[in-house]
């Protein structure tokens, strides 16, 4: 397992174009630039900086960043997880009962119950689509494809 506060250190000194060890606002505005898919305001990644900024230097050191990280991480791992249960929810509904598994006749069932009209045929085509052993049948890892 890669240790993150080692890859966090290295981002920190990536981006501490002065070596100072801090970000200042502009150098954190360089790292939000480089991981964010649209652009944040000047002002809003000094405000933003400034929430993080626990000692009210006006400037990020490594254990307020690699902090900041952290969360940021345990934030994504927590959606992740929270996706994923509910996938498993999804997944049980559409599950033949007392099995780890989705076969056309419960698909077949459970879409009718939803009022779409689908044949046994329809049902063994859309979950060969996904059947990744060919076993006829819908794993949970299978499903979890299919729904992202």
């Amino acid at each position: 397992m890669i240790n993150c506060n080692n890859a966090y250190e290295r981002i920190f000194k990536h981006f501490d174009e002065d070596g100072d060890g801090n970000l200042s606002s502009l150098e954190y505005y360089h790292f939000l630039e480089t991981i964010r898919e649209e652009q944040l305001p000047m002002e809003e990644a000094r405000e933003l900086m400034e929430s993080m900024d626990s000692d009210g230097d006006g400037l990020l050191g490594l254990e307020e960043f690699v902090g900041w990280m952290e969360r940021e991480r345990e934030i994504k791992l927590g959606d992740e997880e929270r996706k994923i249960e509910e996938l498993r929810e999804a997944f049980r509904m559409y599950a033949m009962e007392g099995s780890e598994c989705i076969t056309p006749k419960s698909l077949k069932r459970k879409l009718s119950t939803l009022g779409e009209s689908t044949s046994l045929e329809d049902c063994c085509v859309m979950i060969g689509e996904f059947d990744g052993n060919g076993d006829g049948v819908l794993s949970f890892d299978g499903f979890k494809l299919m729904m992202l």
